[in-house]
C-alpha cells in the first residue's frame, strides 16, 4: 500500500509481534467489547485483519458500503493498535481462507469467533477442518438456538411473535410480575401513523473523515469506479467516536418519536425517526447489548421503546437463527433441498429501474435515489416500496435478494436472506411469515407523500392498484386457503371479467415497459 496516512498511523503505534496469540478479526466484528479482546491481556494478542478485493469485486457493491466496511476495519486497526494488541492487516486479491492459511502456518493456529455470514464460514471452512482457524462461541447474539428451537413445536411454522414473547419471558425485558408492561407483548398495532411535517425529521450528524478514512473513500472511487452508488463521507461513521456520535443522536432525536412513525414514509427524510444505526450493529460497532440497554433506560413512550425493542430482541435475532437453521434458507424444513426457495414460481428480470432508471412511479423512483444516494432506506421502504412491487410483477426473489445485498449497507447474508426471501417475497412461503407483504397505491398513499408527486393517481389510474389484483388472480390457487387473505382473495373474485382482464393488460404493459427500462406513463395503453 505503500505510504499512506493508515500505513503511516499504524506503524507509529504498532506492538512488537512476538509471542502473541493471534486472532482473526472478521470484518463484521470490529468490537473490544466480545471475545478474547475484551478479556484478555491487548499485549499478549495479535489480530489479523483481511481486505479481500475478491470479496468486494464479488458483487458489484454499493460504493458508500464498500467504503464503510473498509473504512471501519482499517479505524478499527488503528483503534486495538493503540491499546497495545499486534495487528497484521492484510490485502489481497484472493479469497479470505488463502490469505490467512500462510498466516496460520507462520503464527499457529487462528481463533476466531463464529462468523455470522454463511459465506465467509463457507470460505473459511477448509481452514477450520484442518485446525488452522479455532472456532469460538461469538458473544454478540442476544438469544440461544435453544429458546428459537424452543418457541415452536415441532413442525410448526417459524413466527417472529411467538419467539419474541419467549425470550421477553426469559430476560424479564419490559416485564412485571410475569405479564408485559402495559399489557401488551407488542404495540405495533399503534405504531403506524403517517407523517405530516411534525414532529420534524431529526437530520442525521455529518461526520468529518481523517485522513484515513479520506484514503478509504479515494481508494473505493478509483479501485471500484464501475460501482454503483454515491460515496458521502460526511456520512460515513468510520470511528468508534463516529458510532458513538450516531448513537447519542438517535437517542436524543429519534427514539421519542420512533414508535407511531415507524412505518411512514417521506420525500423530505429516507429515515425520519430510525436511528440508521443497523450497518453499525451489524459490524459490531455498536453492541446490541448496549443499545438494548440504554433504551430500556430511556424515558419515552412505551410504544416507542416497546417498538425498538422489538427490532433488536425480536426481529434481529429471529432471522438470525432462521438463516442459520435453514443454512441459508437452502434447507427449508419439510421441504426437498433446494438453492432457490421460490413458493410463487416467480422469474421475472428485476427491473432497470432497481439500477437508477427512471421508472414513472414517484414511489419507486424516490425510495431508489435515496438507495443509491445513502445505501440506505427503513424497513417499510424496503418491504412495501420496493419488495412490493418486485413482488406484484413477478420478480425473482433470488435476483430481488441480490439487488439488496448489493445496495444496502447493512446487507449481509444472515439478515439480507431471510428478510427478502423470506417475508419480502414469500419465496419460502408460510415458513417465517403468515402471507406475502403486497399492497396496492391506497397503502403507499396514505403512509407517504410520494404520490402528491406522481404522473398518477392513486385512486383513480396507479397501475399498482391493478398491479394488486392481477397479483391475487395471478397466484391464486397457491395462495387459496390462507385466512389472512379470504378478503383480497374474495374481493379479486368479484371483480368482473373485464377488469380482471384490465388488470393483467396493466401486469402485462408494467413489466414490459419496466424491463426494457422505459417509463409507464399515464396515457400508455
Amino acid at each position: 500500500m505503500g505510504h499512506s496516512p493508515f500505513v503511516t498511523a499504524l506503524a507509529e503505534r504498532q506492538s512488537d509481534p512476538a509471542e502473541r496469540d493471534w486472532l482473526y478479526v472478521p470484518y463484521d466484528q470490529l468490537t473490544d467489547r466480545l471475545g478474547p479482546l475484551a478479556t484478555e491481556d491487548p499485549s499478549t494478542l495479535g489480530i489479523v485483519l483481511v481486505e479481500s478485493t475478491a470479496k468486494a469485486s464479488l458483487r458489484p457493491y454499493h460504493k458508500q458500503k464498500l467504503a464503510l466496511i473498509l473504512a471501519n476495519m482499517r479505524q478499527f486497526a488503528l483503534e486495538q493498535a493503540q491499546r497495545g494488541v499486534a495487528v497484521r492487516h492484510v490485502v489481497t486479491g484472493d479469497c479470505y481462507a488463502k490469505a490467512l492459511a500462510p498466516i496460520a502456518t507462520e503464527v499457529g493456529r487462528l481463533r476466531c469467533m463464529v462468523p455470522a455470514e454463511r459465506e465467509l464460514r463457507a470460505d473459511l471452512k477448509p481452514l477450520a477442518q484442518r485446525g488452522a482457524i479455532e472456532w469460538i462461541p461469538h458473544g454478540g447474539w442476544l438469544t440461544t438456538r435453544t429458546q428459537f428451537d424452543a418457541s415452536h413445536p415441532r413442525g410448526a411454522p417459524w413466527r417472529m411473535d411467538r419467539f419474541y414473547r419467549r425470550v421477553r419471558q426469559d430476560s424479564g425485558i419490559l416485564m412485571e410480575q410475569g405479564s408485559p408492561t402495559g399489557g401488551k407483548y407488542s404495540f405495533d398495532a399503534d405504531n403506524r401513523r403517517a407523517w405530516k411535517g411534525e414532529p420534524a425529521a431529526p437530520v442525521p450528524p455529518r461526520m468529518q473523515p481523517d485522513a484515513v478514512t479520506e484514503e478509504v473513500l479515494e481508494l473505493v472511487a478509483t479501485r471500484f469506479a464501475d460501482h454503483p452508488g454515491q460515496l458521502d463521507g460526511d456520512s460515513l461513521p468510520a470511528t468508534a467516536a463516529d458510532a458513538a456520535r450516531l448513537w447519542q443522536w438517535a437517542r436524543a432525536e429519534c427514539l421519542r418519536d420512533f414508535g407511531p412513525y415507524q412505518d411512514a414514509m417521506s420525500t423530505e427524510s429516507s429515515s425520519l425517526f430510525h436511528t440508521r444505526i443497523s450497518a453499525l450493529l451489524h459490524l459490531h460497532r455498536l453492541l446490541p447489548v448496549d443499545v438494548l440497554a440504554d433504551v430500556l433506560e430511556m424515558d419515552i413512550p412505551l410504544a416507542s421503546k416497546e417498538g425498538f425493542v422489538r427490532q433488536i430482541l425480536g426481529w434481529r435475532e429471529f432471522v438470525h437463527h432462521v438463516h442459520d437453521a435453514t443454512d441459508g434458507l437452502r434447507r427449508l424444513p419439510n421441504a426437498a433441498a433446494q438453492d432457490e426457495p421460490n413458493h410463487l414460481d416467480m422469474h421475472g428480470a428485476l427491473p432497470p429501474a432497481f439500477w437508477g432508471k427512471q421508472s414513472g412511479l414517484a414511489c419507486l423512483d424516490r425510495v431508489i435515489a435515496d438507495v443509491w444516494r445513502e445505501g440506505y432506506g427503513h424497513h417499510i421502504s424496503r418491504l412495501m416500496v420496493l419488495s412490493n412491487l418486485a413482488t406484484l410483477l413477478d420478480v425473482s426473489p433470488r435476483e430481488l435478494t441480490d439487488w439488496f445485498w448489493v445496495a444496502y449497507t447493512d446487507a449481509f447474508d444472515w439478515v439480507v436472506e431471510p428478510n427478502v426471501l423470506g417475508m419480502g417475497t414469500f419465496a419460502v412461503g408460510d415458513l417465517m411469515t403468515t402471507k406475502p407483504y403486497v399492497a396496492g397505491s391506497a397503502y403507499i398513499d396514505r403512509m407517504s407523500d410520494y404520490c402528491g408527486s406522481c404522473a398518477f393517481n392513486p385512486k383513480k389510474d396507479c397501475p399498482i392498484r391493478s398491479l394488486y389484483w392481477a397479483f391475487f388472480e395471478r397466484h391464486r390457487a397457491t395462495l387459496q386457503g390462507n385466512p389472512r387473505l379470504a378478503v383480497p382473495l374474495a374481493s379479486s373474485a368479484k371483480r368482473s371479467a373485464d377488469q380482471q382482464q384490465a388488470d393483467r393488460s396493466v401486469f402485462e404493459r408494467v413489466g414490459r415497459e419496466l424491463r426494457a427500462g422505459r417509463m409507464v406513463r399515464p396515457d400508455d395503453r
